[in-house]
């Protein structure tokens, strides 16, 4: 079977919508920590695990079709889409680039928003330990981990416990 131009770019393409659709569920994540709404973002995270599953298996299919192309023009397997650019009819080639550099775009995106959401949700935890630690200082006892940090133990009852 001959892998065409035309699969490449349809792979391409619906990797472009899996990232897209990933960083839309950041972004409405992003957007539910800075509400303050545990619900909804815990929700998206199994969302969120979910189309990550989606975007590999689609990425995994765009690279077996790339192989495939590499094989049949006599490259290596390994052989990255920019390399393989040139086997490409010239009409084709500026369609390739332009789907390379904007799925690479989105997947910057994705990154960011995942580091500034996990930011995020790492300083809600720190500031509800905070205000329980005020409510309630003598329900916890501070040590440290082998690697230095110092996480919190619980060394008392329950702290839901302390409103009553």
């Amino acid at each position: 079977m001959s892998t065409s131009w035309q699969l490449i770019t349809e792979r391409l393409r619906n990797e472009l919508q899996e990232y897209g659709a990933l960083l839309g569920l950041f972004e409405e994540q992003q957007t539910n920590l800075l509400r303050r709404d545990a619900d909804a973002v815990v929700s998206l995270a199994g969302e969120i695990e979910d189309q990550v599953r989606v975007a590999q298996s689609t990425r995994d299919l765009r690279e077996e079709a790339i192989r495939n192309f590499a094989f049949e023009n006599q490259q290596p397997a390994n052989s990255s889409l920019r390399h393989l650019i040139p086997f490409f009819p010239t009409e084709v080639q500026p369609l390739i680039q332009a789907l390379i550099d904007e799925i690479n775009h989105l997947i910057h995106r994705v990154r960011r928003d995942a580091r500034q959401n996990q930011i995020l949700l790492s300083r809600s935890v720190e500031a509800y330990e905070e205000a329980v630690r005020t409510l309630r200082p003598d329900a916890f006892a501070k040590t440290y981990s082998r690697r230095g940090a110092m996480p919190v133990v619980n060394a008392g009852a329950p702290v839901w416990q302390a409103a009553g």
